[in-house]
């Protein structure tokens, strides 16, 4: 994602007289940003995904930026005519991967969340949560630069959730934006960047004096290789690092990030050893006062 994805006084709304779902709206998403966006049910939280993922036109005001997107809406059109393997593959070609590259992508994926068994199978007699999960994987088969998630987790089972979770760190680590909606307050609790809030058809910055950087922390103490160095560029985007001793440091990430740091030092090129892994309190609210 090169460049920011701008919505400038933007309006919608359906119909010639139909009223103002969203109005005025002003968001800026930049690269290797998480944004969450809250809102009781109705106030155009899924009209504002939908105009970030270019799927609807502004009535009014203008966006601009075109980042390669991938959706996931709240509900998925389930019965098509393809086996979730070849739907996906399908998908992967509309996004200019070769059918092999995508057949080989598709199948990775599906088996990350569990789903790989049902891979030959029509998408018409798919469950309603490995349904879902074929949904998550259409979206991520293309390496987006912005994803866009609108109630994905509705659906899937503990470990996909987490698996999506997983999923949403390596793509801001690798300087993709993600935007997503989504009902339990808890999800990723402390790990967005912003937070804004869809009331009266505005969006608005959250307000209610909760740090973003609130939630559960792991702490990683890890050793550089010879000749010392900073630790790769995708750990110190998530991670705040303290050097403990020349080489040597204590590195604070959001616990849902825990797995995407841990692999950026494990295959860093030379590696770094990972000495301890281990819980601790929530990262200090930075504007708090001492």
């Amino acid at each position: 994602m090169h460049r920011d994805l701008r919505l400038t006084a933007v309006g919608r709304r359906y119909g010639i007289r139909g009223p103002w779902v969203l109005r005025g709206v002003d968001l800026t998403v930049a690269p290797g940003t998480l944004t969450r966006v809250e809102g009781a049910n109705g106030t155009g939280k899924s009209t504002l995904l939908r105009l970030l993922a270019r799927l609807d036109a502004p009535t009014e005001g203008r966006i601009t930026g075109r980042p390669r997107t991938a959706y996931v809406p709240e509900r998925f059109p389930a019965a098509l005519p393809f086996t979730a393997a070849g739907y996906l593959t399908h998908l992967g070609t509309v996004h200019g991967l070769s059918r092999a590259v995508a057949a080989r992508r598709a199948a990775t994926w599906l088996e990350r969340f569990g789903a790989g068994a049902y891979a030959g199978t029509p998408m018409a007699r798919l469950s309603k949560g490995s349904s879902q999960k074929v949904a998550v994987v259409q979206a991520l088969l293309g390496d987006p630069e912005l994803l866009v998630l609108d109630e994905a987790w509705t659906g899937l089972d503990a470990a996909a959730r987490a698996e999506l979770e997983r999923a949403v760190a390596e793509r801001t680590a690798a300087g993709g934006a993600v935007v997503f909606v989504d009902h339990d307050p808890r999800r990723l609790a402390g790990v967005p960047d912003v937070v804004c809030t869809v009331v009266d058809g505005a969006v608005r910055p959250r307000t209610d004096g909760e740090s973003p950087s609130a939630g559960p922390v792991t702490l990683v103490t890890a050793q550089g290789p010879p000749g010392g160095g900073l630790p790769p560029e995708a750990v110190r985007t998530h991670a705040s690092a303290e050097e403990t001793a020349p080489g040597s440091y204590r590195l604070a990430v959001p616990a849902s990030h825990s797995d995407v740091l841990l692999r950026a030092l494990l295959t860093a090129r030379p590696p770094w050893h990972v000495v301890r892994v281990e819980p601790a309190a929530p990262l200090p609210d930075p504007g708090s006062q001492p």
